[in-house]
């Protein structure tokens, strides 16, 4: 059997398969995130992410009667996070997160004046944006000193996990492909060139691909997590291309859309394809890569509209049922009222931090239901607005697979077919922990290829554009890049 485990922004999850792909046991644990500073976006590392990693690995083990043959653990997470250690792995503040994390934007200013943004894309394949792990570095380095010079290691968030499980500090290369300017796309390793007064190579981890042995669990590991001892672990990689395993997206020209706490959209291609406002990294196989884009709020945003109408209920499931039912009782248009629903900023295409929300067209006419249609509406525009900048290259998409809690919100999954005029299959996988249990198969062999991961995978529904609101929904798709256009000189000078 194969474990694997992937912490999330707010949920983690845990699988435990067998070798034909069939899930023996199933876990999960919520926690939340924290928001010291407008921009700021942190996890406690100890309480978030290891105590969520040893709780589900009790609850699988619990779970299974024949622990003892676990042959192999992936562990992902999201990212790219920056995570400073000291050299007994103890995090010395809480963990700054990804693209949501926007605190670092006069360093990317000063990092691009300093190496030029021509030369930061020849080496990473990539400009500076939040997304970026290096300027978060060079954030420590200006506003926290004292941990910047404690730290024996800057990391990612399972690149933490698995040196608690294994001892060992490694990174796969598709999550150091984020940490730009400082990782060389088509040399695949570090360099630190011009950012040394920040970093140097040998505080960040060793790379390696995602399905190599990074270690075993060790005694102490093997102890707090039931995970037998001496068991082997993969370098593992972060959320989104583990989702995009977990979900049959392997090969050149398909594309994995995740719908989460925000939107990640993966693009697997047979070389690298660097293009204005996406990101281009390697992929999880060595010889793959990915050009992807990212919104900064989707599932956020659906629960801060929840929370904002007073729909929440004592479970996640009946919140969201309430907020679709009231979103049904408006119509495609949501009357005229239109959503900017930059809540955390926006990433593709616009890549501004200092984007915020924003309803427009609204009357004393509107009701509940009106707002509720146009947020989850302007969540598909953007979204759409993100996977449209994917296809907008020479990189064709020959499938779309979409997966995560969202797909759930038949008009969020509506608005963005009928937008983009792409049909969307929705799996059955279980996500990301699903993947990296695929992945541990194949890393140690038993799996032989990518492309059998389609043979663990079912389809659950094909959602296909809606004709009848296709030139509804494009003109307001049209006005939604319009309204962030126009008000973006506004929004900035209410940043500054």
């Amino acid at each position: 059997m194969f474990l694997g485990i992937d912490v999330g922004t707010f949920e983690s999850k845990g699988v435990l398969v067998d070798r034909d792909g069939t899930v023996v046991a199933a876990a999960r644990r919520r926690h939340g995130i924290d928001t010291p500073a407008p921009g700021w976006v942190e996890q406690d590392p100890e309480d978030a992410w290891w105590g969520d990693v040893c709780e589900i690995a009790r609850d699988l083990v619990r779970q299974s009667p024949a622990a003892e043959r676990i042959a192999a653990v992936a562990v992902s997470a999201i990212g790219p996070c920056v995570v400073a250690t000291d050299v007994d792995l103890r995090p010395l503040r809480p963990a700054i997160l990804y693209g949501i994390d926007t605190r670092a934007t006069a360093q990317i200013e000063r990092l691009t004046a300093a190496l030029g943004e021509d030369e930061i894309v020849r080496r990473s394949g990539n400009t500076l944006t939040s997304q970026s792990a290096g300027p978060k570095i060079a954030w420590l380095k200006d506003e926290e000193p004292g941990v910047w010079q404690r730290a024996r290691w800057f990391m990612t968030s399972q690149s933490w996990l698995v040196a608690k499980l294994t001892g060992e500090v490694v990174i796969d290369h598709a999550t150091a492909g984020y940490f730009h300017p400082l990782y060389d796309l088509s040399a695949g390793a570090w360099d630190v060139s011009g950012c040394e007064d920040f970093v140097d190579a040998a505080r960040l981890p060793r790379i390696a691909w995602t399905t190599e042995t990074a270690g075993a669990v060790t005694a102490a590991a093997a102890t707090i997590t039931g995970i037998p001892e001496g068991t082997p672990v993969i370098v593992g990689t972060t959320d989104s291309p583990a989702e995009a395993v977990g979900s049959g997206v392997v090969s050149d020209g398909e594309l994995m859309a995740m719908y989460g706490s925000s939107g990640y959209f993966i693009r697997v291609g047979d070389r690298p394809r660097p293009q204005d406002g996406l990101w281009s990294a390697p992929f999880v196989f060595e010889g793959t890569y990915v050009l992807a884009s990212g919104t900064s709020t989707a599932g956020t945003a659906t629960r801060w509209l929840a929370d904002l109408l007073g729909l929440a209920g004592e479970q996640d499931e009946l919140t969201f049922s309430r907020l679709i039912d009231l979103a049904h009782q408006s119509q495609a248009g949501a009357r005229g009222v239109l959503a900017l629903p930059h809540f955390a900023g926006e990433r593709t295409p616009f890549q501004d931090p200092t984007s915020r929300g924003v309803l427009i067209g609204l009357g004393l006419e509107h009701t509940r239901a009106d707002v509720a249609r146009a947020v989850l509406e302007g969540v598909g525009h953007s979204i759409a607005a993100a996977i449209l900048a994917l296809c907008a290259g020479e990189a064709a998409v020959s499938r779309v697979v979409a997966i995560g809690g969202a797909t759930q919100n038949p008009i969020i999954m509506g608005t963005v077919s009928t937008v983009t005029g792409l049909e969307q299959q929705v799996t059955d996988s279980p996500g990301a922990a699903y993947g990296n249990a695929f992945l541990a198969a194949l890393g140690v062999g038993a799996v032989e290829r990518p492309d059998e991961v389609r043979g663990w995978v079912r389809e659950k529904e094909r959602v296909r554009p809606d004709e009848g609101t296709r030139a509804l929904l494009i003109a307001d798709h049209a006005n939604f890049a319009a309204l962030y256009r126009a008000l973006a000189p506004l929004q900035h000078e209410r940043a500054r």
